[in-house]
């Protein structure tokens, strides 16, 4: 290295380290996965005849190639269609200072051998996250909700001091562990999001997070395929409160079916377990606008009015399942009221613009039956002709048919003028709004014919003004609809 060179190097380090970002040297990566068999591998171009030394100092550990930068370390994961292993020169040319791997591999750079990858990569964000006492973390988990929350507790706690907040859907067993090793020791709080697919994802990565408050928002029928049942959903949410003291904080839904099992399995764990609902943290002369929601924040005896800038009765019970998480790290209602009334929705979630004189609302980000349900309510409250277009909702299992024929009849008994599905289940939603009656339900063979059909009654009404709101499972990707209306 040149002088030049070097004294780059340690403006780069000393910005780093000004910013408080962990430290991952040859020996805390060792103790993080001592439980792995971890063991080091010198790089290639060592002299065999020295003895072997590793000097690692890197800021950030990476799992992706693509996003690589010069002194990161690659940890090489693999699945089913592909094999970190295969990346890791391509990561040393990019800069990578070694890998963490489960095989050795001829390259260039150091190599910490363990025995799983993926489980090094929770081990890896454990240790980071022990190394951080003074950090308070926020874990939630639900069926429904978990990103609009999440949302809203960052706007709560944001202004008080850095927090780190899950970004996008990264909470997995692999994405909850990546937001984790992104903690700098300047944040104060952490939001951290939790989902599942199946039983004991959630015990394992609390297990990492160990949240010093955990929320479930509620017990829906999200991922029922994989789940088999409610109750499989209600046993792996509440796998949550399996960490917790006695003196951290279990919150509870306080009007969801399972409500009464939730509780007896938080007090198993918590001597504060907070109900949100209609008991500890509730609201009252409630108001929902088309755009908005206005109700009184109950705080124990504390009474504040609240405008919140989402539509929906399902956001007014987010922002009391984020105030009870906010007060029960000891948050004063003011700075709650504050934070819920900045909260922004994430990208499409209800997010609402106008296509001429119609109003177009995007709520594609993902769906479960609960949340369709949501959104019905929400359209209904809409003006002009409201038109729900619903794409197929996925990871449901053997339950899909009776749940998409529900969905229809829920839909219809909502005061909606038009269904308009499409997907392989768009004729079972269809028959559930008929037997319903009062709406006039369709279903497409494919969003081209949905799409033709929509541009045409958009284009021959605007004498009445429509509201239109897109919803569907991520996989549906009923967002290109509202980006081929938009971009006549």
């Amino acid at each position: 290295m040149t002088d030049k060179e070097e004294t780059a190097s340690t403006s780069v380090d000393n910005e780093l380290h000004s910013q408080g970002l962990y430290v991952w040297q040859a020996e805390n990566l060792l103790a993080a996965t001592a439980s792995l068999a971890g063991q080091w591998l010198p790089a290639a171009t060592q002299d065999s005849s020295e003895t072997p030394t590793i000097s690692v100092t890197s800021y950030r550990i990476a799992t992706d190639t693509r996003t690589i930068k010069p002194g990161d370390i690659f940890l090489a994961l693999s699945g089913d269609n592909f094999d970190g292993h295969d990346y890791i020169n391509a990561a040393a040319s990019k800069g990578a200072i070694a890998a963490i791997v489960e095989r050795p591999v001829s390259t260039s750079i150091p190599q910490l051998i363990v025995s799983d990858a993926r489980l090094a990569l929770g081990h890896l964000a454990a240790y980071r996250r022990q190394q951080h006492k003074n950090l308070k973390i926020i874990a939630i988990t639900g069926s429904s909700g978990k990103t609009t929350c999440k949302e809203m507790l960052g706007s709560i706690f944001s202004r008080l001091a850095p927090t780190l907040i899950t970004r996008g859907n990264l909470n997995n067993d692999l994405g909850a562990p990546m937001m984790l090793l992104e903690l700098s020791d300047q944040h104060q709080y952490a939001i951290i999001e939790l989902g599942a697919n199946h039983i004991g994802e959630i015990a394992y990565t609390t297990e990492i997070v160990q949240p010093d408050v955990a929320c479930i928002l509620n017990i829906g029928t999200a991922h029922l395929g994989e789940f088999g049942s409610r109750e499989g959903i209600c046993q792996a949410k509440a796998e949550i409160y399996h960490t917790l003291s006695r003196d951290q904080y279990a919150i509870v839904p306080d009007n969801d079916d399972f409500t009464n099992q939730l509780r007896r399995i938080a007090e198993t764990h918590s001597d504060h377990v907070l109900g949100f609902g209609s008991t500890d943290i509730s609201a009252s002369h409630l108001e929902v606008e088309p755009e908005r929601s206005e109700f009184k924040l109950h705080i124990g005896s504390e009474v504040h009015d609240i405008t919140l800038p989402l539509a929906g009765e399902h956001n007014v019970n987010n922002a009391l399942a984020a105030a009870a998480c906010a007060h029960a790290l000891g948050v004063s209602a003011a700075d709650i009221v504050i934070g819920l009334e900045n909260a922004r929705p994430a990208k499409g979630r209800l997010n609402s613009q106008l296509l001429g004189m119609h109003r177009l609302i995007d709520d594609t980000y993902n769906a479960n039956p609960h949340s369709v349900r949501a959104a019905a309510k929400v359209l209904a409250a809409q003006t002009g002709t409201r038109i729900m277009v619903l794409g197929d909702i996925a990871e449901l299992g053997e339950a899909a048919v009776t749940e998409h024929q529900a969905l229809g009849r829920s839909i219809a008994a909502t005061d909606i003028d038009m269904l308009l599905c499409v997907g392989d289940f768009a004729r079972f939603s269809v028959d559930g709004a008929s037997e319903v009656g009062g709406i006039a339900a369709q279903a497409f063979s494919d969003k081209t014919a949905l799409l033709t059909y929509l541009q045409q009654y958009l284009q021959t009404h605007e004498a009445r003004p429509c509201t239109v709101l897109f919803k569907g499972s991520r996989s549906a990707k009923m967002e290109t609809l509202i980006e081929a209306l938009l971009g006549e």
